[in-house]
């Protein structure tokens, strides 16, 4: 009779903790829509005088037909040295967006450290896009020593229907990163699992040991 209790506590510890997984996972997944756009690589090193680049990559995205996308940097360590431009798949395979396009807006303002792209399909693309692919690849030169982000600020907007509105896509930006990153950005997500890890199983013990005491009882 132990026997089969011990195996009932084992069971019901057991669905808890996955239960516990599955409402951590949904929470997490309805946090973070699918569709993300980010600076690819994330972390970016070089020495002064010498160049690197990064590109503006959306992922898994459904119905895009245009976009809105700006890249801030401090302009005092970096600065811009050409925006390859990957809008329109049948010119550039890697990239997003069918043609023919309407190009609303392709800048480059270096003393304050930004580049603005905004385009859209027109009436008579095909279809809009849905995929993965490229935005735009972007190459800097290193001015002097130091590290920033690379922030990126997004919009997405869907194909409009027949006599309709486009609406927003929702998505998540993850934004890039150059120089050497500190200890702490560089730990911070391990240190989040840990704290996971260690609640979940806290909360465990602290059911399991309730459940002893009833039964010493």
């Amino acid at each position: 009779m132990k026997f089969a209790l011990s195996n009932v506590k084992k069971v019901l510890l057991c669905a808890l903790l996955l239960q516990m997984l599955i409402a951590f996972q949904t929470i997490s997944a309805n946090a973070s829509p699918a569709t993300v756009v980010k600076v690819e690589p994330h972390s970016n090193t070089a020495s002064v005088g010498e160049n690197f680049t990064v590109n503006i990559t959306v992922i898994d995205v459904q119905n895009l037909f245009g976009l809105d996308v700006t890249l801030y940097w401090n302009e005092s360590l970096l600065q811009i040295v050409t925006a390859d431009v990957r809008l329109g798949v049948e010119s550039h395979p890697d990239g997003v967006l069918h043609e023919p396009l309407f190009p609303m807006q392709n800048e480059t303002t270096q003393e304050e450290g930004k580049y603005q792209l905004a385009a859209t399909s027109t009436g008579q693309a095909t279809s809009s896009f849905s995929g993965s692919g490229n935005i735009a690849r972007i190459t800097f030169n290193v001015r002097k020593a130091g590290s920033c982000d690379l922030n990126l600020e997004t919009r997405l907007a869907s194909k409009p229907p027949l006599g309709g509105v486009s609406t927003p896509i929702e998505h998540t930006t993850i934004d890039g990163f150059f120089g050497q990153e500190t200890l702490e950005q560089s730990i911070w997500p391990y240190v989040i699992i840990v704290a996971v890890v260690i609640v979940t199983v806290a909360i465990i013990i602290v059911v399991y040991s309730k459940r002893a005491k009833k039964k010493l009882k």
